[in-house]
């Protein structure tokens, strides 16, 4: 039977070779061709926010954090790659004429890590300090950490300021956003799974138990922080790639609340279930795109009805996609 390394290394090839084939080679993706451009766009959103619902979910699911500013986090991914993608079509070395046949792929892997290392830089940053608190204060504190990294770029003119960033070639396909999709499910449920990753629930858990077992707390919780805010960078990356303008606007309060109701309505620190959520609530947003003055109170009275009839969220307490290591017996 496969171990967890050799699921990891057929992932990573699959996740590659699916890329390739959806990545500037028209005579191979002729598949593309096969789907309207409407559902095309809908099933990339699904991607993205599932990378987001995700990632999130490891900080407030199974690390027991609760954080509002993913879309600070978002935001750095986002423009930093998008400035990358430019500043590399300036120098001649476009994505889109690729020098050979990895060329672009091979790009756009190394502006997809910048986007996600300079937001995992950017929650580290942001965690030290902030992730010694608890509860609500640390919610606060999240709140007012993404709202400072938007105002900062609003006032950034490199970036464009208030007006937003345009240009952004559009290098996002289906296969890159799923391949992502795919990536951030492995690695949380891998970590979350492994020796080390029950940390993540002991502290959630109970964090004072854990402090009294000798397990440094702050570390932990500032891990989870980290990765999911390098996966949150990617998140942006592929959006910001996807609709070619993005702006400060963009990622204010609201898309990080949209995020935790995903994580909420999934079910805190299950994974399918946060997925399932991801992409129901992409289906349900463009359902009420003709009634968009109301989709925040849809999502209030869905988080009401689900914290009464449910509150373990609609897959709740389901056991992980992926296997278990078993201890020595």
């Amino acid at each position: 039977m496969i171990g967890p390394k050799g699921l990891f290394v057929s992932a990573v090839i699959a996740v590659g070779a699916v890329s390739y084939l959806f990545t500037g080679h028209p005579e191979m993706s002729w598949t593309l061709a096969q789907i309207d451009d409407y559902l095309l766009n809908i099933l990339i959103l699904m991607g993205i926010n599932v990378v987001l619902a995700v990632s999130l979910n490891l900080v407030n699911g199974h690390a027991g954090q609760f954080s509002l500013g993913h879309a600070g986090f978002m935001a750095v991914g986002a423009y930093g790659s998008a400035a990358l993608t430019m500043f590399l079509g300036q120098a001649g070395l476009t994505v889109l004429q690729p020098i050979g046949g990895l060329a672009a792929p091979l790009l756009f892997c190394i502006v997809l890590i910048f986007g996600g290392v300079l937001a995992a830089m950017v929650g580290l940053l942001v965690g030290i300090p902030s992730l010694r608190l608890r509860g609500d204060y640390l919610a606060i504190v999240t709140l007012g950490f993404g709202e400072i990294i938007r105002v900062v770029i609003q006032n950034a003119d490199g970036l464009g300021g208030a007006r937003g960033l345009t240009g952004i070639p559009a290098h996002t396909t289906l296969g890159w956003t799923f391949a992502v999709a795919a990536s951030s499910i492995y690695v949380v449920g891998s970590l979350v799974n492994s020796t080390y990753g029950r940390g993540f629930i002991a502290v959630r858990d109970d964090e004072i138990a854990a402090e009294a077992m000798g397990i440094n707390t702050t570390k932990y919780k500032v891990i989870a922080f980290t990765v999911g805010a390098f996966f949150a960078g990617l998140a942006g990356a592929l959006y910001a790639h996807f609709i070619g303008y993005i702006t400060p606007e963009g990622f204010n309060f609201l898309k990080s609340v949209d995020v935790v109701v995903m994580v909420i309505l999934g079910g805190m620190g299950s994974t399918a279930g946060v997925t399932v959520a991801a992409v129901a609530l992409t289906v349900l947003n463009e359902l009420l795109r003709q009634a968009e003055q109301y989709r925040m109170v849809v999502f209030a009275l869905l988080l009401i009805i689900l914290m009464i009839l449910r509150p373990q969220g609609l897959i709740g307490n389901l056991g992980s996609w992926l296997p278990r290591k078993r201890g020595r017996s």
